[in-house]
């Protein structure tokens, strides 16, 4: 009688992911989802620059305390931000560097992106006179 292994391990010798842990993709997907926010997407900004104290940040995201609360939350649960307490202050600042690359990276995305439609957009005015 062959003894049985784990299921993991069952799954491994067919080349397969046990249930329990998704594939990359999914948690690259998941990743992207968190970062789906424009709140969260001006603190990851903010922070990219230093650590900023939760009513620092207030001016330059444009909502109010509960909903930076809430987007701040988001962005604890996933790992991205992390906090330091100094009296009555939570201070934020980017779990990693990477994260700061990232939204630098997005931007030029962005940037060539728009650069490409505006290109478009004045060869379309340019045909049409």
């Amino acid at each position: 009688m062959v003894p049985r292994g784990s299921a993991a391990e069952t799954a491994g010798a067919l080349g397969r992911r046990p249930p329990s842990s998704p594939p990359p993709y999914q948690l690259k997907a998941e990743f992207f989802k968190t970062l789906g926010h424009p709140v969260r997407i001006r603190v990851l900004e903010l922070l990219s620059t230093r650590e900023y104290a939760v009513a620092e940040m207030l001016p330059g995201v444009g909502v109010g305390p509960a909903a930076l609360s809430q987007q701040l939350a988001v962005l604890r649960k996933a790992n991205l931000v992390a906090t330091r307490r100094e009296g009555s202050s939570v201070y934020y600042r980017l779990a990693g560097d990477d994260l700061a690359e990232l939204i630098r990276v997005a931007r030029g995305i962005l940037t060539g992106v728009l650069q490409g439609q505006a290109d478009l957009l004045a060869g379309l005015r340019a045909t049409a006179q």
